[in-house]
């Protein structure tokens, strides 16, 4: 009888620690460069909520805003190396990691959303993804930060002409770079936390980025000028460890993929809300906004360094993303 017995509480302790590990639940760690309500900020919530309700908690996923673990490039590098485990970041330090996705960084590459979405999603954008596997790093999809528009404290900015000389915050991008010192900028490179203080100090006269970004982090309150020049398609991309990636299984690799098309969707949605409202929230806070920008100016500007694009990436990569095949 207590032979018995013990035998069953044996049992049932034994069923305790099995049923225990079979719930076990594990917390992987994600970082954004951004405030938590932005268009990245929507994107890894809803990447946390699926992944959670679709492995049924056995995966969940802490979410770190506003570069709390580091810088875009200090993540990139962390994911890569394993002390971190996910990042949605922009593509400009990517380069630094990925040589040939400095292509996606080439001003004036795509004609519209439409275009650079269906693109980056098709068999292209699938391809570029793949570039990230021998780093030790698994990329899962494609997000955004939108078309650039640049800002100053200085001038209305309506020709090149008139950005000849101004000091402007740029990402740590080498085709960014280039092609700004062509339109006779004088680039600085720094990270994104640093640049209002750097704009409020007048460091720097002036920066460019997507208007979510522009409103996320209130360049408003020291910018007077926005000039709508769309001379940039900003992607952004889903980023996970690869050793992380390839512990999971078939069946949870398809949740975490499905999982980033559901952030995607809503990062894409939420960048549609903000560039259907955004600019006129900015005219509210005292921003004077020139929209009629004549873009073929800006290019004609660029054609020396088009060249250079040309040689460096090869006119057929370039080609296969303007025309999204």
């Amino acid at each position: 009888m207590i032979a018995s017995r013990l035998t069953g509480l044996i049992l049932a302790a034994i069923g305790m620690l099995v049923g225990g590990a079979a719930w076990a639940q594990t917390t992987f760690k994600m970082n954004i460069s951004v405030p938590k309500d932005s268009h990245y900020g929507v994107a890894v919530d809803t990447f946390a909520e699926e992944v959670e309700k679709r492995t049924q908690g056995r995966y969940k996923i802490q979410n770190f805003y506003a570069s709390a673990l580091g810088n875009e490039r200090e993540a990139i590098e962390a994911v890569q190396l394993g002390t971190l485990d996910l990042v949605l970041t922009s593509t400009g330090p990517v380069p630094n990691f990925v040589p040939e996705l400095a292509i996606l960084d080439i001003p004036f590459l795509f004609r519209d959303y439409e275009h650079a979405r269906s693109t980056l999603d098709g068999p292209v954008g699938q391809e570029l993804l793949k570039k990230f596997e021998p780093v030790g790093i698994k990329a899962l999809a494609w997000a955004e930060n939108g078309f650039r528009h640049m800002t100053n404290s200085r001038r209305p900015v309506r020709t090149p002409e008139d950005l000849k000389g101004l000091k402007l915050r740029t990402m740590e991008n080498p085709i960014h770079m280039a092609a700004y010192k062509a339109f006779g900028i004088i680039p600085t490179p720094m990270g994104i936390s640093e640049v209002f203080t750097a704009l409020q100090q007048g460091t720097v006269d002036g920066q460019e980025n997507p208007i979510s970004v522009i409103q996320s982090f209130k360049f408003d309150q020291v910018q007077k000028h926005l000039t709508l020049t769309g001379h940039v398609y900003s992607p952004s991309v889903i980023l996970m460890n690869k050793g992380l990636w390839d512990g999971l299984s078939d069946e949870d690799k398809g949740h975490f993929l499905d999982a980033a098309k559901e952030a995607v969707k809503a990062n894409r949605a939420r960048i549609d809300q903000d560039e259907k409202n955004g600019v006129a929230y900015l005219r509210s806070k005292g921003m004077e906004v020139v929209e009629d920008v004549d873009r073929t100016q800006f290019q004609k500007a660029l054609e020396p360094v088009f060249a250079e694009f040309s040689k460096k990436f090869g006119e057929e990569n370039i080609r296969r993303l303007r025309e999204g095949k």
